[in-house]
């Protein structure tokens, strides 16, 4: 078995015709990744023994001839700030090292009762804050594409670990483009959902209103695939939306003659040049099977970044409050009183990222600030939400980059956090909406390098965006 190459289906058919069993899907999937990590850095923590656990009753229920499930063996990989019982869940920083959650997220619960082995925690930017996956207190992920690259965050981990064949799908989280961006940089299929699609039960919070958690695979139909299982209305999260799961797998395999889709302006300025021709490349592909191609306009786009880092801060300082050293966190060594304490256990525990964000939460939020920052942003919001509602009004989805470059070197914009920052320009907007988004694989540069094409919907339109991914992708195969 070539682990690195399987999809689901292929695995669901080879457990049919009895090729291999779960117990060794599982098996290989520990040692490939436990021998793969070294080179990537893609894992925090593996755990083949909860991955083992999961497959015995895989085969149990094979044996019995019983359905075992829609990732009945597959290998998943969870994002490090998704909890796991009993397995640690770091966030990617100092204050969580030795964290042991004492439940599951409901994302995980169901993944692995659809028969998935979570065969580790990957990677990530502390607590989602980055765009790089340079931000891990446990060191920065390589892109298994080019290891001299960022695999692109803050879940460069759950896409490296996709990319490299350690785990055939992924859960990542995205509050600002952190599935998209690194789909695009390693050059596999990253998809957020509509905001309320899937539960945020147990995904530790960065910024509530734009957290999403979404799935890596190597093709769309196995995107598809994990976000059919995970989706759905969740009572341990007031925030999951009701609205019906449809078959997405089935929607990847439908024409899309007749489909109208929408190029943002605002979106094609400021790109890389090479970017630029992948992207126009890859509209010509969807033209030639019968899609309609419209200019459309999205004016709020140009503060989308401010708004998003004004929002995103603002949730991010109060949500990152509750590390306080008294209960689970890390607590300092170095304190004689309770300020002390505090103040201590915070600063040695989160990283520069975290304590930057955190800063520009409590100013945009402090008085006299908040009418002028905050309240202003908020507005912006709805202004970026408006845009999105009319553009839909005219076209069936919007098509645009998922990022301006594709991935750049290790180390190269870590002392610019402005310049970091405007490479989410093309991403934010489909979090501040809430819309449905997702980065396919269009193409590389003549170094190499992937890059994906961005896929937008309206709210709850899944089934569009997984069309039209699914078209694409059997054109370019």
């Amino acid at each position: 078995m070539n682990l690195a190459q399987l999809t689901i289906p292929q695995i669901q058919q080879g457990l049919k015709d009895k090729q291999f069993s779960a117990v060794e899907l599982a098996t290989e999937a520990a040692q490939f990744a436990a021998a793969e990590n070294p080179k990537t850095n893609a894992y925090i923590t593996l755990s083949p023994d909860r991955a083992l656990a999961t497959a015995r009753l895989v085969d149990e229920k094979i044996a019995r001839g019983e359905d075992a499930g829609a990732l009945a063996g597959v290998p998943v990989a969870v994002k490090d700030v998704i909890v796991t019982k009993g397995v640690r869940t770091t966030c990617g920083s100092k204050i969580l090292a030795n964290y042991i959650p004492p439940y599951d997220a409901t994302a995980v619960e169901r993944l692995e009762q659809a028969g998935g082995l979570v065969v580790g925690k990957a990677n990530c930017d502390e607590f989602a804050m980055g765009s790089s996956n340079e931000n891990s207190a446990f060191g920065p992920v390589r892109n298994p594409v080019a290891l001299d690259r960022v695999p692109g965050g803050s879940s460069g981990g759950s896409a490296a670990v996709v990319a490299q064949g350690t785990a055939v799908v992924s859960l990542g989280s995205d509050t600002g483009g952190s599935i998209r961006q690194p789909a695009s940089f390693c050059g596999v299929v990253g998809v957020t959902p509509t905001y309320g699609r899937v539960s945020r039960y147990g995904l530790s919070a960065y910024a509530s209103s734009l957290d999403h958690i979404g799935p890596f695979g190597r093709t769309v139909e196995d995107a598809a695939a994990l976000l059919g299982v995970i989706a759905g209305r969740d009572e341990w999260d007031s925030t999951s939306a009701a609205a019906p799961v449809e078959d997405y797998v089935a929607a990847c395999r439908q024409d899309v003659r007749g489909m109208k889709i929408g190029l943002p302006k605002e979106y094609f300025a400021g790109l890389a040049a090479e970017t630029g021709d992948i992207i126009a490349a890859a509209v010509e592909t969807l033209k030639s099977l019968g899609v309609e191609v419209v200019d459309v306009s999205l004016p709020a786009t140009d503060y989308a970044v401010a708004c998003y880092y004004i929002i995103a801060t603002a949730e991010a300082s109060s949500n990152l409050a509750r590390y306080d050293g008294v209960r689970y966190t890390h607590r300092s060594d170095s304190s004689r009183t309770l300020a002390e304490m505090y103040r201590n256990s915070r600063g040695e525990g989160f990283g520069a990222e975290c304590k930057r964000r955190i800063m520009l939460g409590t100013y945009v939020l402090s008085h006299g600030y908040y009418d002028a920052y905050y309240l202003k942003a908020q507005k912006v919001r709805a202004l970026i939400a408006q845009d999105f509602a009319r553009a839909f009004e005219q076209v069936d989805a919007i098509v645009t980059p998922v990022s301006p470059f594709p991935a750049w070197k290790l180390g190269e914009k870590v002392d610019d956090p402005v310049a970091m920052y405007l490479s989410d320009i093309y991403t934010i907007t489909c979090d501040l909406a809430g819309i449905p988004g997702m980065s396919v694989p269009c193409g590389a540069t003549p170094e190499g390098l992937p890059v994906g094409m961005q896929i937008l919907t309206k709210h709850f339109d899944e089934s569009g965006m997984f069309r039209l991914a699914g078209a694409f992708e059997r054109a370019r195969a």
